[in-house]
This record gives structure tokens, sequence and C-alpha cells, in this order.
């Protein structure tokens, strides 16, 4: 296998994948599994993984059941070699179960075209079943009607032998016999019925000596009575062998006639078991299938100019999200996004030791050879990769003793090796490059085997410790710097990768973290050059930005997200009292037409009393049904119209922001796409705090929302409330960032949420040791803005969450 998909550990992946097969066949394909040298080839692998996994998501229970690899039996019966009763078994058991994944697929083909494609390949045999059936039974032993001259020799043997049996059963009880016998019961040797007798008595027992006992002291002697017996029996069971070995024949016969469509068959469920296989891989490492992108043919035209100023971009796609080492356990993995944008195809990787610099590299190799195999990959969907035609890597420590081969000469070994051969389409992966020789020229030859792999227009990723690198990425086109986190508080790595900075070297604040005395990490730091120190607060001040721009974005897509909820909810609100109100007005209007009715009855009733007899009737009766008729008539109500369904007044369109941008307006940032208030204007800029950012830009940069809000009128009887402010969600999650990071959030947090009219919020800060708990529910016991906070339910979280009730500012 490629020595380099061994360095990335490809086999293991092989191996795992094996794991998901149903049979050997499968097994076996899963192991030698190479990935595709075309990308049809790769993209086609992908939609039958994806297929499988549709399949067996409305199927979980699908297998190739009872499913042999038997082409060494197809290929031996092709050339006239008997086959065995198991064998035989196996071959039935196979066409069977062949049949039954053929039907399934090809009815199911509208909704699985491609896996159906591979199911019709499969020849059915239902005589040569037949056949196998019609000899053997279900416990694999040959029928007895097998065929006729077979059932007539079974029939002949068991007449035979009960004949002998009784002949010797007589004997037994015989005085002639009896009393010389070792033991009263009949017995075989050689397939012949015998008796033990007494060895020395064996003169009175006629008959011929088969075999004796280990003591000697008995004698198996076959009697001369049932010899000819013996005989007939011997000749009908060499006949039933015969028969049986016939039989096979004209079975192995019929498999070799059918020995290439077996064999064909057995191709297309292999292959259907290597790509269930990778279905049931891809649900365990609950991967998702990313884009493969082709390769150009050519890569881009290069402009003219300073060749130290030309990006040799070669047109390739790195874009894998939450990228996770599928050999890990994905657990206690982190994930790391690999994102290159399109200037970028070199990637310089600095950081701490078992920071996750060789992993991450391992990462993006692997899941680049797994995606040209067909195997979904443990990425985030929208993930994007080129199909790389070659994949190069120099990992791990090469050291040779036996070629004695220091680690340097051992890694520039590899690295001559591809060196000549690399171009813009492969992938290259450079584990400490330059390491093990002096560092000022292992620095030096880094940088030049960088430029070299640049000019050939190849995408690289390249983990170092040197600050060269750091620098040659920094002013280089198509290079950029990233870095794997570390926290100084606890002196542990984070596993996270930041592209577009460079690491920071932390071995002052680990050395301080672990006790070294001040006066010596202070007269260290002092033996720095200048232009170190300033690196490394420019790194400190280049990670805070960062950190605030992160902020800034992640606040403003939570709030957008937010908007975005409140307003769905507030149209099917809206919806629901539209059709609250139409039902409540029908309910109204069938009422008073019911009211009505019935006082028009009584009306009628009334007036049909008048009419019937008005000679009968006394005045005072008279007076009082005119009076009853009078009433009833102020009673009825009259008709009123009721609310048209299209009265709902529109919402009035927002006012458009009026007045001069001065201290104290409102403002929004469209490159961060949240909103800030201006602290000072200093000619045409603009100093602008936007949560805890603040950031100074262009006055063409900026767009005024509210003009700076007048002084505040006398309080009056009436207020009006202001309008709150976008809400930030109800819910924040602190996990994984450090005790200050997390206050940080928070604080800002609630000053957002209580500006909202949030009533409360949900902080999510984990279980774990209790520590960032503690520190969260401290803050929260001084912060003004909270009269009080308790734990969730446990089905809400438990004591990893707490919900702080807000005093809102509306």
């Amino acid at each position: 296998m490629n020595r380099h998909w061994v360095t990335l550990e490809y086999p293991h992946i092989l191996a795992r994948l094996a794991e998901h097969t149903d049979f050997s066949g499968g097994r076996e394909r899963a192991l030698a599994l190479e990935p595709a040298p075309e990308i049809h080839e790769a993209r086609d692998s992908l939609a039958l993984t994806g297929e499988a996994r549709e399949l067996l998501l409305a199927r979980p229970d699908f297998a190739l059941g009872g499913v042999h690899d038997i082409r060494p039996q197809a290929r031996q019966a092709e050339h006239g070699v008997t086959l065995h009763p198991p064998e035989l078994l196996r071959v039935r058991d196979t066409l069977q179960g062949a049949a039954r994944t053929r039907r399934l697929l090809t009815r199911l083909e509208a909704q699985f075209p491609r896996l159906a494609d591979i199911a019709w390949r499969i020849v059915l045999a239902p005589d040569l079943v037949d056949a196998i059936a019609r000899v053997f039974n279900d416990r694999g032993e040959v029928r007895d009607d097998a065929s006729p001259t077979l059932a007539r020799i079974r029939r002949e043997l068991r007449i035979t032998q009960s004949r002998v049996q009784d002949r010797l059963q007589r004997m037994l009880t015989s005085p002639q016999v009896a009393p010389y016998l070792q033991e009263a019961l009949i017995t075989r040797r050689e397939g012949r019925f015998v008796l033990p007798v007494q060895a020395d008595f064996k003169r009175h027992v006629r008959g011929i000596v088969h075999d004796r006992s280990g003591s000697g002291a008995t004698l198996f002697i076959e009697p001369t009575d049932v010899v000819d017996m013996n005989n007939t029996l011997r000749e009908l069971t060499l006949a039933e062998e015969d028969e049986i070995l016939r039989l096979l024949q004209m079975l192995t016969a019929q498999i070799g006639d059918l020995a290439p469509e077996i064999v064909a068959s057995l191709d297309a469920l292999v292959e259907l078991d290597l790509v269930f296989a990778k279905a049931r891989y891809a649900v365990a490492l609950d991967a998702s299938a990313p884009e493969l992108l082709p390769l150009p043919e050519k890569p881009p035209q290069l402009a003219e100019g300073d060749r130290d100023q030309t990006n040799f971009h070669p047109g390739t796609v790195v874009r894998l999200l939450e990228a996770r080492h599928p050999l890990l356990d994905p657990e206690t993995v982190v994930p790391v996004n690999v994102d290159l944008d399109d200037q970028t195809h070199m990637l310089v990787l600095t950081g701490p030791n078992t920071g996750g610099k060789t992993v991450t590299l391992k990462t993006v190799g692997l899941l680049t050879l797994m995606a040209r195999a067909g195997m979904h990959l443990p990425v985030a969907p929208g993930s994007q990769l080129s199909c790389f035609e070659a994949v190069y890597a120099d990992i791990g420590d090469e050291q040779s003793i036996e070629q004695s081969l220091s680690t340097f000469s051992s890694h520039l070994n590899n690295i001559v090796a591809f060196l000549k051969t690399v171009d813009h389409r492969a992938l290259v992966l450079l584990d400490e490059l330059g390491a093990g020789t002096d560092p000022a020229e292992g620095a030096a030859l880094a940088r030049a085997l960088l430029e070299a792999f640049r000019e050939r227009r190849s995408t690289v990723l390249v983990a170092t410790h040197y600050p060269d690198l750091k620098l040659y990425a920094h002013a280089t086109p198509g290079a950029r710097n990233a870095s794997m986190e570390f926290d100084v508080e606890t002196l542990a790595p984070t596993y996270r990768l930041t592209i577009g900075l460079p690491g920071r070297s932390n071995a002052f604040a680990i050395a301080h973290r672990l006790g070294l005395p001040p006066e010596i990490v202070k007269h260290a730091q002092g033996m720095l050059s200048g232009e170190a120190l300033r690196a490394e607060d420019m790194l400190d001040d280049l990670h805070n930005l960062r950190l605030q721009r992160v902020r800034a974005r992640d606040q403003a897509r939570q709030a957008q997200r937010d908007a975005e909820d409140r307003a769905a909810q507030l149209r099917d609100r809206l919806a629901g009292i539209e059709h609250e109100r139409r039902e409540l007005l029908a309910q109204a209007e069938a009422q008073g037409r019911e009211v009505v009715a019935a006082l028009q009855d009584e009306v009628r009733a009334l007036r049909d009393r008048l009419l019937a007899a008005p000679g009968q009737i006394a005045a005072p009766e008279v007076d009082a049904v005119a009076d009853a008729a009078a009433a009833l008539e102020v009673r009825v109500p009259q008709p009123e119209p009721l609310i048209a369904a299209d009265e709902i007044a529109a919402p009035e369109p927002a006012p458009e922001p009026t007045g001069v941008l001065a201290e104290g307006s409102t403002v929004r940032i469209p490159s961060l796409g949240v909103e800030g208030t201006v602290l000072a204007l200093e000619g045409d800029e603009a100093v602008i705090q936007a949560g805890a950012m603040r950031t100074r830009l262009s006055l063409e940069d900026v767009e005024l929302l509210r003009a700076r809000p007048a002084s505040k009128p006398p309080p009056t009887t009436l207020s009006v409330a202001a309008a709150p402010r976008p809400s930030p969600g109800v819910e924040i999650d602190l996990r994984g960032q450090t005790a200050a990071e997390a206050l940080a959030n928070l604080d800002a947090y609630l000053d957002d949420a209580a500006m909202a009219a949030l009533p409360w919020v949900r902080i999510i800060h984990g279980k774990g040791t209790g520590k960032l708990r503690h520190e969260v529910r401290h803050f929260l016991a001084t912060h003004p803005l909270v009269p009080m906070y308790e734990s969730a339910s446990e089905k809400e979280g438990g004591s990893g969450v707490t919900v702080a009730k807000l005093v809102t500012t509306r």
C-alpha cells in the first residue's frame, strides 16, 4: 500500500470499515479499498453510500443474510472438481440470499437507482437451487428420495440391516453362543455387524475375527450365519455411496455450467456489501457527504509582475467544517474548521507541543483519502474538498536506525522522493519541516522548501515551531498563518484551530504558572529583543481583536436569528388572532340570528292569539297581549354590521433616521452587522463602542440609526416605554471558556437581554468540576440586573444550567 496512506493511518480506517461487512468477500474488498483515481468514480461511490444510508434508515435490519464467498467453489466446479455437501449447501444459501437481495433492491429501483443497478447484475439460478434442495434436506443430509435409485438402495439397506440384527439378537440369547460372549450386545467393525466374544472361547463361536480389544480379552467375531447378509449389506452401502457421489457430481456439473454467472453475482454481492459497510460506518461516525470538487485541468493563469508578490493558488478547495479525526473517540475529540479561502493554498500551523497540529494534518489527509474512496466524512454539512489526485505526507519521527539516518535525514529523504512529482493536483502535509538540525539552517531550508512547493502550485499544510515560517506566511501571497490555541490558565491545549493568526509563545506564562521565580522570568524576558517583545504584544492585540470580532459576530448572528424567530412568531400569532376573530364573529352572528328568530316567533304567536278570536278575548287580556308584543319589539336587537376581516390595521413603517451624526448617536456597522454608540468624532473618523468591542471606523463605513437623544422632558403622568433592543436570545452557552472570558461575555449578554426586555435568561455553564458554575453564580449574586437566580429543572439541564430573572430597563 502507498506509504503516504500508511503514514496517515488509512489502513486503520479500512479495518474499521471491514467490521461493518456481512461476509468474507465484502471484508476482503474493504481491506483492499483504494481511493478512486477519477473524480466521477469517487462521486458515484459517495452517491452509492448516500443511497445505502437512506435504505438503512428505512430498513435498519437489512443485511446480506446467508451469503458466502462461493467464487472458489464455482471455479473448482468449472474445472470438474466435485464439491462436498457443505460446499453445496453454501452455494444454495448464497444463491437464495442473492435472490432475496435482488428482489428487494430492484423493487425499490425508483428510490435507489444506483443500488438497483448493482442488484440487476445478480443472476438468478432457481433451477440450481431447486436441484440442491431436492438432494439435501434442511439439516444438510442427503434425502432418501434424492433419486429413485437411492430410494431403492436405502430401502433394501434397511431391510437387510434389520435381518442381520434379528439373527444376531437371537444369538445373544442362544445357549450355544450366549455363555461365550463378553457382553450381550451387537456392535460394528469395518462396516460389518459382529459380536464381542471372550478370547478364551473363540472356538465355540464359528466366524470371522475382525478386531480385538486393547487388552486382548475380547475378539469381535462375525458369525458364519450372517456373513452372507453382511456381504449384501456392504454391497448396498457401496452402492449408496456411489449413488450419492453421482448426485454430487451432477450438482457440481450444474454449478460449473453456471460458474461465470455465479462469479458475476458474487462480485455484485461483494460490491453491495462494501457499499452498505460504508453506510453503516458513516452512521457510526455521524458523518455527512462532502461535496467533492474537480481539480482544474490547468491551474489559473498567473498575473504578471513581481514573482515574490504573485499568488500561485492552484484553484483547489479545502473547506472542512467541524472536522473530526475518525480514529479518535467522538465523545472527546475537538472538531476543527480547516477552511482555506480562495486566496490561500498554504497553511503554516504553529502552536504548542501536543496541541493538535499533527492530528489536524492527519485529519485533512485522511478525510481526503476517505472522500476519494466513497466514504462519508465526520464533518458538518456544507464541507467541500477538491479531489486531489495525490496526497503526500511527511509526518512523525522517521528516524531509521537500520539505515543510520537521523530524523532530519529521514524526513529529507522522504521529501526528496516526492518533490519532483508534486504539482497543482497534489496535497502536501509536512510535520515539523526542517526539524532535527541547526535551528537557523533548518528554518532557512524549510522556507526554501515551502517556496518550492508554492511555485509548484501545490496545496500545502505545514506544522512548525520556527518563527521564521510565521513571518513567511504573513508576507507571502497564497500563504496564511494558523495556530492551535493554548489555555495558559490550565496549562493545557484546547485543540481549537484558529486560521489567520500565528501561534503565540507561551513559555514565559507557563514558566510563571509552574512556579518559576518571577525574577528569573523577568530576566529571561529582558533578554528578548525589542522586536520579539513587540511581536508578542502584537499577537496579544490580534488575539484580543479576534475575540472581540467573534463576539460581535456571534451577537449579530444571534440577534438576527432572534429577530427572524420573533417575526415568525408574530406572523403565526397574527394569523391565529385573525382566525379566532373570524370564528368569534361567526359565532356572534349565529347567536344573534338565533335570538332574533326566537323573538320573532314569540311576536308571531302573540299576533296569532289576537287574530284567532278577537271577540272572545276580554279587553284587559287584549291590552296585556299588546303590551307584551310592544315589549318584544323593543327587545328585538337591531342588526349591526360586523367588523370586516380586512380592517386589521397595518403596522406603520419605521421612520427614516433623522438628525446629524454626533457623540451619543446610535449607528450600525454593516461590515460586522452590529449596532454601536458613537463615543467621539475625530475628523472623518468615529470611535464606536459596540458591545465589548471599541473600534475606530471611517464615517463612510457606518450608518446612522438614531441621532443623539435629547435631554429628558419633565416627568408626566403618562409615559411611553422605549422600544426594546433586538433580543440576544434567551440562552447563552459559556462552556469551554475560561472564567474571565465567560464573565465578560455574560456581563455584556445580561445588558443586552435587559435592554431587550427579556424577563429571564438561561445560562449554560455545564457541570464539570463546578468551578465555572461557582464563578457565574457569584457574579450573578452581585449583578444589579439580576434580582434572583436558580438552577434549571432536571429536564432542562439541572445544575449545569442557571436560570436568572432580570430587572428589565423598559
